[in-house]
């Protein structure tokens, strides 16, 4: 007897809900100027999108313009009250943004090995008591894929090292890579 997609101790393929669950205690209530790190083809763009209040804008950062443009398409007339930037940049560098409420990265983080640099300018980006969210594989041993993961316990620690405060865990979900992913807020 087979288990059912999605059950217990089967990861199904995450979906819109399931991004927009794994943010959703980050984001509402923190503000309307934010900007996603590494943001790809827009699977988060459109979660944050989605929980933004009207009158909300993100700054999408992602060196692949080919998945900005994608992530255009996906974006086209879906969110009407929120408006969309996209930036072609490499965030392990820093980047000349506005005063931030927030910054997301989702499963952007494990690209950088050495973390503490980048979270330096994320966190001077952002307005005091600023938040950064974070989607990030529950593990801290990578594959040429995820070459750099950090499990939710070395998160805590590396957060406090880059000087953000009130780090904590707010949901995760089962993966097909890696286990589980998991999401947590940190506070400027």
């Amino acid at each position: 007897m087979s288990a059912a997609r999605g059950s217990v101790g089967v990861a199904r393929r995450v979906n819109h809900q399931d991004h927009v669950s794994l943010i959703r205690e980050g984001v509402v209530g923190g503000g309307k100027a934010w900007a996603e790190l590494g943001s790809g083809t827009g699977a988060f763009t459109l979660a944050l999108a989605d929980l933004l209040p009207v009158g909300g804008s993100i700054i999408s950062v992602d060196r692949d313009e080919g998945a900005l443009r994608e992530q255009s398409r996906a974006l086209d007339g879906r969110f009407p009250g929120i408006e969309v930037q996209q930036l072609t940049a490499d965030f392990s560098r820093p980047i000349q943004l506005p005063a931030l409420d927030g910054v997301l990265m989702a499963n952007s983080l494990h690209f950088i090995g050495d973390k503490l640099p980048a979270l330096a300018w994320i966190r001077d980006a952002l307005r005091a008591d600023g938040r950064l969210v974070l989607v990030e594989y529950d593990t801290d041993h990578g594959n040429r894929w995820v070459p750099y993961p950090i499990s939710a316990s070395s998160w805590a620690k590396v957060a406090r090292d880059a000087g953000f405060r009130e780090t904590r865990r707010i949901a995760s979900h089962p993966s097909r890579f890696l286990g589980s992913i998991y999401s947590a807020v940190s506070r400027r």
